[in-house]
């Protein structure tokens, strides 16, 4: 949990503390960690709970992360900063009842502690994901003081009345619309509990099992795909528990390269097989990214639903994957290879029990347990399963140990949705969203087609700077609307941007998921990530089905159950067809003709037109003729 900023994406800058400051961070994460599992059970105000959250957060990053890359020990500037960041949120806490109702008034102590904490979240966001975010968070504070400068210089569509600093601070600091608003609302309390169920869940031994459990039951194959399909079902698996796709890129690359190379997959092809396949933890119910709690909360709907909508499009996301490995093992003539692994029947009967924790959490938010619970709930069924094998057992150690990576893993989420939200109350403040919106709109003249085009490609450059839970957050206030005002519904607007903010997993500079797998394999970066865009085409093809008509909500299992049959119909035979055509396979080489028919009619079977599916059937109909009268 760019997926979100990620816990393993941050690690790299993390450094070795040894002595009081290793101590002293250990108490803080693992602190964080019971913290937030006693935040399900007590009542504590959400306002205090968020400041005290952040402070344990803000100091903890001070400590974990330095200031530049080479500094390895806590220097003096780090303890600085973390007793001014004590100073300044123990203060609202101390003072909370008269605190609250100064947000429009507020005194000089309250607007030098609200500069103070605003530049502290902006410097911890540096430190875990790099400068651009808190750059852009600057930027727009700077934006809504000077409103009225941008009529001076002929952007009156940016203008505003422009707002002094008392006010900007007492909204970011003082109130739930800036850094205390619903992102890091949402980074803890969903995120954080699912970043300590993952910790938890992994260090029981749920990790091995699970590709173990893959290989055993897809990895077997006259051919080459056995590896492949591997790699994909356990990226799945994994990332159920992880919603990380670059720790399960990392974690699925340590196990799997080696099985990917004796089979004979090139560095680059197993690198973007490897990190397509992390990267579908974004996109994995029940976990998901962190954007997906968000989701929930900005439209006000239950988890649950955020699930729901999510399993059409995961399973096509993996069927596409499956289905070019297939071709790809083909094309690439791929060996199969032998693993000594019990069979899957035994597998289940030894170690099945790890299933459990995920079926739990289902099922409580089936019966309506919030998902707070549901997680607490599952985590404590992870916990005591741990104990099945002594091997397993979270004994005080090693439960620690699980305790102080959950706590470690939030850090950067915490820090990024603090800053997120600094965005938020300056667009919510000066009304900026309303405004990019009408300008997409008036750009695409109401077109609902060229509106998705503009807000896909907005969110995309936007993930391009950002990590995606940002990124999702900002396009959230900013372009979402555009697609609500020319008639997407809002559950459709929101999977949107979700899911074209995922493609800054995948696209440079923030290629995070490609880079990681080809440090691993040995390959070449770029192509890495180019095979990759090609694995996870289908990702950022399926969010134009469910905007462009009302019918298409039938893959997020919206609308009628008639409109869902023939709508995820028609999307798995494009699916198979793009498969043909990017991997040039079918029951042998497909021709350039075949696979450029194969892609076109693959299009035309996911744009939600009677018309269009019409003409895509009869043209892989004819691709699929052709290449099996084709002789060999």
């Amino acid at each position: 949990m760019n997926d979100a900023p990620d816990p393993t994406e941050s690690e790299i800058k993390t450094r070795a503390l040894i002595g009081f400051p290793s101590h002293l961070a250990t108490i803080l994460t693992a602190g964080l960690s019971l913290y937030a599992l006693y935040w399900v059970i007590a009542i504590i105000q959400p306002q205090v709970y968020r400041m005290s959250f952040l402070l344990i957060v803000l100091v903890a990053t001070f400590l974990i992360y330095p200031a530049r890359k080479r500094t390895q020990r806590v220097t003096v500037g780090d303890w600085t900063l973390v007793a001014v960041a004590v100073l300044a949120l123990v203060w609202p806490i101390v003072d909370f009842n008269q605190f609250v109702y100064r947000a429009a008034t507020p005194t000089g102590i309250d607007l030098a502690l609200g500069a103070i904490t605003t530049l502290l979240v902006l410097e911890a966001t540096r430190r875990t994901v790099g400068p651009i975010l808190p750059i852009t968070a600057l930027g727009f504070v700077i934006y809504g003081y000077y409103g009225p400068f941008f009529e001076l210089i002929g952007l009156e569509l940016f203008a505003h009345r422009g707002y002094d600093v008392a006010r900007l601070i007492g909204t970011l600091y003082m109130t739930l619309e800036g850094i205390f608003g619903v992102p890091l609302d949402v980074a803890s309390t969903y995120i954080v509990l699912f970043t300590i169920f993952g910790a938890i869940f992994t260090h029981s031994g749920a990790g091995q099992f699970f590709i173990n459990w893959t290989m055993a039951a897809f990895g077997r194959s006259g051919t080459g795909a056995g590896p492949g399909r591997t790699v994909t079902m356990s990226g799945f698996l994994l990332g159920t528990v992880s919603g990380s796709g670059v720790a399960t890129t990392v974690t699925l690359g340590a196990v799997a390269w080696p099985l990917l190379r004796r089979a004979g997959f090139s560095a680059e092809v197993s690198g973007g097989i490897l990190s397509a396949s992390g990267i579908g933890a974004i996109l994995a119910p029940p976990t998901m990214g962190a954007a997906a709690f968000l989701i929930a909360e900005f439209l006000q709907i239950t988890y649950l639903q955020v699930i729901t909508m999510a399993i059409v499009p995961a399973i096509l996301y993996y069927l596409s994957i499956m289905l070019m490995i297939e071709a790809d093992a083909r094309r690439l003539h791929t060996k199969a290879i032998n693993t000594e692994l019990p069979s899957i029947v035994t597998l289940t009967r030894q170690s099945g029990y790890y299933f459990l924790p995920l079926v739990v959490i289902v099922l409580l938010l089936i019966l309506g347990i919030t998902p707070f619970r549901a997680i607490f709930y599952a985590t404590l069924c992870a916990f005591g399963l741990s104990f099945i094998r002594r091997e397993t057992a979270l004994t005080p150690h090693r439960l620690l140990s699980a305790l102080e990576d959950g706590g470690k893993g939030v850090l950067s989420v915490a820090a990024t949705t603090a800053s997120a939200g600094i965005i938020v109350g300056v667009v919510t403040l000066t009304g900026l969203g309303l405004k990019i919106a009408g300008i997409l709109v008036a750009l695409a003249d109401g077109s609902v087609f060229l509106t998705v085009v503009y807000s896909a490609i907005s969110v995309w450059m936007l993930g391009l700077a950002v990590p995606v839970t940002a990124s999702y957050i900002i396009a959230a206030v900013m372009i979402a609307p555009a697609l609500t005002l020319v008639g997407v519904a809002d559950v459709a607007a929101h999977m949107f941007i979700f899911y074209y903010a995922v493609l800054s997993e995948v696209s440079p500079p923030t290629a995070l998921s490609p880079f990681a797998a080809a440090a691993i394999t040995g390959g070449n970066p770029f192509r890495t990530m180019m095979l990759t865009w090609k694995y996870t085409l289908p990702a950022f093809l399926v969010p134009f089905i469910f905007t462009l008509s009302p019918e298409g909500l039938g893959v997020l299992l919206q609308g009628s159950p008639t409109d869902a049959m023939w709508t995820i119909g028609t999307a798995v035979i494009g699916v198979t067809a793009l498969a043909i055509g990017c991997g040039g396979w079918l029951t042998r080489k497909a021709n350039l003709g075949e696979r450029t028919g194969a892609i076109l009619s693959g299009l035309l079977l996911f744009y939600p037109s009677s018309s269009a599916h019409i003409v895509g059937f009869i043209l892989f109909g004819t691709v699929i003729a052709l290449h099996l009268w084709r002789k060999p």
